[in-house]
């Protein structure tokens, strides 16, 4: 019998705590059991970028519930509807149990030794023939810390290929990028604990009360109490957030720039700025004055839609306030002009001093939950360690901590970045792709395209995940991957946090960790250092731990004075954790130096238009020395605009139930009553000129694809349509849903994150009164044929060992 403290379903973020600024914030456990545990083991929740502390509850080798972890700094006890219901997935009956291997175009249940002696001879042979170049691994935000960091240096020092990201690169490259561009480094200036103390909290395009639930609780517990924080928005959707925002702004999709600009202006025609904070601690302030100067309240409104009187309104809370913390997420990051709009919330606070400070602090939120661990171990596009690949003193370190030759590491040219990586697929230089713990065949943009890319026959693909996901179909090898609950490792949260999550019970079947995986691929390729010892020298998550801290060892991201049994003692620790700072650190600057020399710097910077690199002797000419950088830029309109025959804007958002491609919540009874299925988010107004009402089925068409949804009216202004993007075809193939079937391949030029935010598109209500199947999409089929076509080579899973199978899929020409 389920036993739960509260219905997080219908009431998502629960009872008030309120408490006033410099209060601590008052505990309060969450727990959801569907059995008594026998046992309770310390895990942290991995279903959004918050990272909260909580127990597992097992029973009889499986879990059977959570409950939040009062002494955790992050969420005191907390935890939101898919922290108390998301561990249903561990138990779910369609697991990947054993490895599959595609035999005469069917996936078959294969051996670990037959599967994995597949992936290394393809290896060898393709590094022999086309060099390490011709290998490429696209992961998550998802695995943990130990895991990244040993991919890291197989693909950098033992295959010695460039081409490593993640999809981290679709939801938090942005954060990375401003964060290097105006202070240095990566790395949160700020920390959930200035929430506590702050006057003023804004958020752009952050829906934070969706998409980290207890973190809006904190913020909702200071609403409620004595001297609440105001409060700031901006999105052009009236979301939760919104709702209780003291002044919330709407722009036009693609206008961030704009409207941050004006807000600057605002603050230098107010003559708030901090003149002293400027001159002594940040270059580059004249030029902004000059560029934002134009950027009247009038003017701004003519560019985003956003009325003067309401940008005014927000401009005097701004230039006013005592103290402000600042959150952005993805309506920044997967816009236009994606970081330099995210460098102009830096931008705010630089010019008012608000930095380093108790209730001062920027968050460059993550939407993914170990996102930051990508960043810091190099297996994104970046260098383990916050290192800059165009500094040889850097690529000298890594050479060293691992003991093979300068050259050994890829550093001629920037890291191959997640779209690039793609198209090199997609030409054929790539011609194997691993893929772990994501599904781009929902998640990327323009779905057509990824289809097609995943189907060609000159390239290799293995998938490691836990379930056989749209983008499992695919592949040539899949691998079945332990995960949360099942295996022991640590992660970083956006407020620098580290937790350990560790095994509560074993994997289903066969099923190995990705740490697991890694290390006999390693093992088995024999990579080796200059003396002839294993490249890697670890064999389990704590001896990867120790190795990765002394690589961290002098770096911004210092982890030399965390231990497991240090993580273990009851909350979460911020790093830099080292013999200077042996509990943590809780926000960075204090002192208002930044790690912007240049013998310390993370980048070297880039052209907020062209991307264009700034040379190391160009940097080093006007070398910053330890002050912060403020840059300017002005607006440029987005790429693909409404025109006569796609009239209307597209956005594309996450819904509070669900996480990334529902291959975790979707498996929830309760998540995925919560929010079934997708839907397209219309204006009252546009509704009526298309004769649309509530629940109406709609076609939504770009110049890419479309979707048929169901309507949904209010909360967004004329002329913008909202589709949740969560939605593949695993648990539905009756129509095509995905909203990446929309989405163009445009990426911003400094973080390379797509812009999913806006496109063009056309909307009509489609004839229908019952859901549509594949033979009866009508007059879609016509728009979209390739959607579902019976001429196309047709894959399924097949067993030799007698178990039930899950239904054919069929390929599609996209």
């Amino acid at each position: 019998m389920t036993s739960e403290t509260r219905d997080s379903i219908n009431d998502i973020w629960g009872e008030r705590t309120p408490h006033g600024a410099g209060q601590a914030w008052p505990a309060r456990v969450d727990e959801r059991v569907s059995e008594t545990p026998e046992r309770w083991v310390r895990g942290a929740c991995v279903l959004c970028s918050n990272g909260c502390g909580l127990d597992i509850g097992v029973k009889d080798g499986r879990i059977v519930g959570v409950r939040g972890l009062a002494s955790d700094m992050t969420n005191k006890g907390r935890l939101g509807p898919k922290g108390l219901h998301g561990w249903e997935a561990n138990n779910s009956g369609d697991r990947l149990v054993r490895p599959l291997v595609r035999r005469d175009g069917q996936l078959r249940e294969a051996s670990w030794d037959e599967a994995m002696s597949l992936i290394v001879r393809k290896s060898q042979e393709l590094v022999e023939e086309h060099t390490s170049g011709a290998v490429g691994f696209y992961t998550s935000g998802q695995l943990f810390l130990e895991e990244y960091y040993t991919l890291a240096v197989i693909g950098k020092a033992g295959l010695g290929t460039p081409h490593m990201d993640g999809n981290t690169r679709l939801c938090t490259a942005t954060a990375a990028a401003a964060l290097k561009e105006s202070f240095g480094s990566d790395g949160q200036p700020g920390s959930y604990e200035d929430l506590d103390v702050t006057d003023c909290v804004m958020h752009v395009g952050h829906n934070v009360a969706s998409q980290q639930t207890v973190l809006w609780t904190r913020i909702l517990d200071r609403l409620a109490g004595p001297n609440p924080p105001k409060i700031i928005v901006i999105d052009p959707r009236r979301t939760f957030t919104a709702e209780q925002a003291t002044v919330h702004l709407a722009p036009k999709v693609g206008t961030n720039v704009a409207v941050l600009n004006g807000l600057l202006h605002l603050i230098i025609q107010a003559g708030k700025t901090d003149p002293a904070f400027l001159q002594a601690h940040t270059v580059g302030y004249e030029n902004l004055n000059r560029v934002v100067e134009k950027y009247t309240p009038e003017y701004v409104e003519e560019l985003s839609g956003v009325p003067a009187a309401d940008l005014r309104a927000a401009g005097e809370i701004l230039a006013n306030t005592k103290t402000l913390v600042s959150t952005v997420l993805q309506g920044v990051y997967q816009s236009m002009q994606a970081t330099a709009a995210a460098v102009q919330v830096n931008n705010i606070h630089l010019i008012r001093g608000l930095i380093g400070k108790p209730g001062s602090g920027i968050l460059q939120m993550n939407g993914q939950p170990t996102a930051q661990n990508t960043r810091e171990t190099g297996a994104d596009g970046d260098l383990p360690g916050f290192r800059n690949w165009g500094n040889p003193e850097h690529i000298g370190q890594l050479a060293k901590l691992w003991n093979v030759p300068f050259n050994k590491i890829p550093h001629w040219s920037p890291p191959t970045h997640a779209m690039q990586i793609w198209r090199y697929c997609e030409q054929g230089s790539i011609k194997m792709l691993w893929i772990s713990a994501t599904n781009p065949a929902v998640s990327l943009p323009d779905l057509g395209r990824i289809r097609r890319i995943l189907q060609k026959e000159d390239l290799f693909v293995i998938v490691q995940d836990a379930f056989l996901t749209e983008t499992a179909r695919y592949a040539d090898v899949v691998l079945p991957a332990a995960i949360w609950g099942e295996k022991t490792g640590t992660f970083t949260n956006v407020s620098r946090t580290v937790h350990i999550s560790c095994k509560a019970v074993e994997p289903p079947g066969e099923a190995r960790s990705d740490l697991d995986i890694f290390l006999d691929y390693a093992r088995r390729m024999d990579f080796r250092d200059q003396d002839g010892q294993p490249l890697v020298k670890w064999h389990d998550p704590e001896s990867a731990f120790e190795a990765w801290k002394e690589c961290t060892r002098g770096r911004p991201c210092d982890y030399t004075g965390l231990t497991y049994e240090k993580l273990l003692a009851g909350s979460g620790i911020p790093w830099p954790v080292n013999e200077g700072h042996p509990d943590g650190t809780v926000r960075l600057y204090t002192d208002f130096v930044f790690p912007t020399h240049a013998d310390d710097a993370e980048t070297y910077g880039q052209d907020f238009d062209t991307g264009a690199s700034v040379t190391p002797e160009e940097y080093k000419a006007n070398d910053p020395q330890g002050r912060a950088l403020i840059k300017a830029t002005d607006y440029r309109e987005p790429h693909e605009v409404p025109d006569e025959d796609y009239p209307l804007w597209l956005t594309t958002g996450r819904q509070v139930y669900h996480f990334h491609t529902r291959t975790k919540t979707g498996r929830s009874s309760a998540l995925n009553a919560a929010a079934p299925d997708a839907f397209v988010q219309l204006s009252p107004e546009d509704a009526a000129r298309y004769g649309i009402k509530e629940g109406d089925w709609v076609l939504v068409e770009s110049r890419r694809g479309l979707v048929i949804e169901r309507a949904r009216l209010g909360n967004t202004e004329p002329g913008l349509v909202f589709i949740p993007w969560h939605y593949g075809s695993w648990d539905d193939p009756s129509r095509p849903r995905a909203a990446n079937e929309l989405t163009l391949t445009e990426w911003d030029p400094v973080s390379k994150q797509p812009h999913f935010k806006y496109a063009a598109v056309r909307i009509s209500r489609y004839a229908a009164d019952a859901l549509p199947t594949p033979g009866l999409l009508g007059r879609a089929v016509e728009v979209a044929r390739h959607l579902v076509s019976g001429e196309k080579e047709r894959t399924s899973f097949a067993s030799e060992s007698g178990v039930p199978q899950p239904k054919t899929t069929q390929r599609v020409d996209g």
